[in-house]
């Protein structure tokens, strides 16, 4: 039976690391193989829960005497649905919740124009000034913004300054990797930090602390690889685009853009004030933000059609990656609690038994499969340590060295291929950049830089 879940889980992740060949989205997939494998657990419970939960289960059913007389079958999926399934759900809907509250907060920021009041402040012509402002930007857009929406901002942004498609692949190219390399020192930045944050395995400041200068150098070094194909200036357009007001003066613009960044920055603040998790915190802040606009529109004569009130945004938010990350994490829920995680932690104990070899490694990993599995496995293989923990479980404590490191590794190493990350995958689509174009000019580019980076992290620990 657990043989049946591993093999099952390896073609689901197949189908999702192919989804493009395939051309089958991989949200399908993923909520097919998040469901088919709790529903495989669960006619195999009376079989593995024994084996692998003992004792909980055991002590579940002495703390439910109607089940004393019941099948071993009937004891096992009574535990299944009340206890592993449960647990699950509330960890993941933490998650769930909390990028549903951020990304609402993001459309309603974009939706009214709110992002033009950084946007339309570069003006630069000179090509290589241009670039270094464009990452510069874009690494701090996506340390409070997610990756696909800071992409989507930024790739927009040059069709309004750049008309020759190939040079626009060039700034493109420095954006995906300035994207994933600011979301990876962020708790807020990518869905992966989110995890690590959301489960405490890591804490907001440290992570800043540790992971913010690997993740610069990560994006200086292609920074610098790369500019080196950008000479002179860049040609004014023949016909410019016209910059969008979105029905707001610029001073309503400020504002909005003001309380959704500023919302999503106060975010670990309130975490670290309250000890509650950081949902509660993002569902608050939209709810300031809900309040507002419902009396900005009652304050402002404009047409219904025109208002852009809080229910008509949630209606653009990408539901479909929350169902993946939905389908994806059950999925791995269900890997955790058959103890197929927990066997393959031990064997890379055992035979690597090194934290910065195998998070290397995950990083090559995750530019070639989902990021967002990839950390999720890696969570369930390896329990959060007590803070007393010494020698090799030290570096699995909050904030230790394996998490810290994961974090970076996981986020910079999706820029190695364009297929890697979020990012990438929705530059190309946007830009139509080529698989080949990508892996021939910014592939070893975005490998010196994730290698320095992660130099850099280790050299930050031994001084």
């Amino acid at each position: 039976m657990i043989t049946t879940l591993i093999v099952l889980f390896f073609i689901g992740y197949l189908a999702i690391a192919l989804e493009h060949p395939l051309r089958v989205d991989k949200t399908a997939t993923a909520l097919m193989l998040g469901m088919l494998l709790w529903i495989i657990y669960a006619l195999g419970a009376e079989y593995i829960v024994p084996l692998i939960e003992g004792d909980a289960f055991k002590a579940y059913v002495d703390a439910h005497p109607m089940l004393a007389n019941e099948s071993l079958h009937k004891q096992a999926l009574s535990y299944v649905t009340d206890v592993k399934l449960v647990e699950s759900l509330g960890d993941v809907t933490q998650t769930l919740f909390f990028l549903i509250g951020a990304m609402t907060i993001v459309e309603l920021v974009d939706i009214h124009g709110g992002f033009t009041v950084i946007t339309s402040r570069i003006t630069t012509r000179h090509k290589r000034t241009l670039l270094w402002v464009i990452c510069a930007v874009t690494f701090v857009f996506s340390a409070v913004l997610d990756n696909m929406t800071t992409t989507i901002v930024m790739v927009l942004l040059l069709r309004k300054l750049i008309e020759d498609q190939h040079e626009r692949w060039l700034y493109a190219g420095m954006i995906i990797i300035a994207a994933n390399t600011g979301g990876a020192w962020s708790p807020i930045g990518d869905v992966t930090t989110i995890m690590l944050w959301v489960k405490g395995n890591v804490t907001a400041l440290a992570l800043i602390e540790r992971v913010l200068l690997p993740s610069v150098v990560a994006m200086v070094v292609p920074l610098l690889i790369i500019q080196r194909s950008l000479k002179g200036v860049i040609p004014p357009f023949e016909h410019p685009v016209e910059e969008q007001t979105h029905g707001m003066s610029a001073a309503e613009r400020t504002t909005i853009f003001c309380l959704g960044v500023g919302g999503l920055l106060f975010v670990p603040v309130f975490k670290s004030i309250t000890h509650l998790p950081p949902f509660v915190g993002m569902l608050f802040v939209l709810g300031v933000l809900w309040l507002y606009t419902e009396i900005f529109y009652n304050g402002k004569r404009i047409e219904r059609r025109k208002q852009h009130r809080l229910p008509q945004v949630i209606s653009r938010i990408d539901m479909p990656s929350i169902l993946f990350f939905l389908g994806i994490l059950l999925a791995v829920a269900v890997l955790e609690a058959s103890g197929v995680l927990a066997a393959t932690a031990a064997w890379l104990d055992e035979e690597v038994h090194n934290v910065y070899i195998i998070n290397v490694l995950l990083g090559i990993l995750s530019s070639i499969f989902d990021n967002v599995p990839l950390v999720a496995g890696v969570m369930g293989m390896y329990p959060l340590e007590d803070a007393s923990a010494v020698g090799y479980a030290a570096n699995f404590v909050q904030d230790g060295v394996f998490w810290e490191f994961l974090s970076y590794c996981a986020g910079v190493g999706g820029s190695l291929l364009i297929i890697g990350s979020a990012a990438g995958v929705i530059a190309m689509g946007l830009e139509k950049i080529n698989f080949g174009w990508y892996l021939k000019r910014f592939s070893l580019a975005a490998l010196a830089g994730y290698l320095a980076g992660a130099d850099v992290y280790m050299l930050e620990l031994l001084l």
